[in-house]
């Protein structure tokens, strides 16, 4: 939609309002952009590339819950009052992204409730996500875990960008919630099974519907 086409390219036409209120910044793969329990005094969104979002559960352990795509909003409950960073973010990519101050951004949203409506819309799809993510935890075995991280992995938008070919074993284990060693082994299973097929990092996605039932059945 309009709004959105013109915030992707961070250049905010119609919202001249912000045009003073945003810095726009570029990481490169594998920098932080910010960390768990840091202050957040802005609102992040992504212009380009990926970027890796992920709990800190334990000392070098964290939990991968999703990879934001150009359009996402990261930190978003800073708007509402929430003045420190609750998950930590990585550019996966060479990734570019805005420094909104808050207080601009939410007045933006009240003044335009078509695309605070897309707003709400994009942050109600995360929220099921991560319901998603906690019933994978909670109740999932590791087959389905990884059958689930995997579903996830391959959707279009992140295949377009060859996403395994930047996600170690460890990293797509994180987002299974599971061992690498694991990880490595159920992979192994699921291409001797017919459902993936593995050509070093990069995984394809052979038999979805076969996949599928296991992550439902966990």
């Amino acid at each position: 939609m309009e709004h959105s086409e013109s915030y992707n390219d961070c250049r905010l036409e119609q919202f001249s309002d912000l045009e003073e209120h945003k810095t726009r910044v570029e990481y490169l793969k594998g920098e932080n952009i910010f960390k768990q329990g840091a202050f957040a005094p802005y609102v992040i969104y992504v212009v380009k590339g990926l970027v890796k979002v992920y709990l800190q559960t334990g000392f070098e352990k964290q939990l991968n819950f999703a990879i934001a795509k150009p359009g996402d909003f990261l930190a978003f409950a800073s708007i509402f009052g929430e003045n420190v960073h609750t998950y930590s973010t990585q550019a996966l990519t060479n990734a570019e992204i805005c420094m909104i101050e808050k207080e601009s951004l939410k007045q933006i949203l009240v003044d335009h409730p078509e695309f605070a409506l897309q707003v709400t819309s994009k942050n109600y799809r995360q929220e099921k996500h991560l319901l998603e993510i906690i019933k994978n935890i909670s109740y999932k075995q590791m087959r389905g875990k990884l059958a689930s991280a995997l579903l996830y992995l391959s959707q279009d938008d992140f295949l377009s960008e060859d996403i395994f070919s930047y996600l170690t074993r460890q990293d797509l284990a994180d987002f299974a919630s599971i061992s690498a060693e694991s990880a490595i082994k159920f992979l192994k299973e699921f291409e001797k099974e017919g459902m993936i097929s593995l050509d070093g990092k990069n995984i394809d996605i052979t038999d979805a519907k076969a996949l599928t039932t296991i992550s439902k059945n966990g």
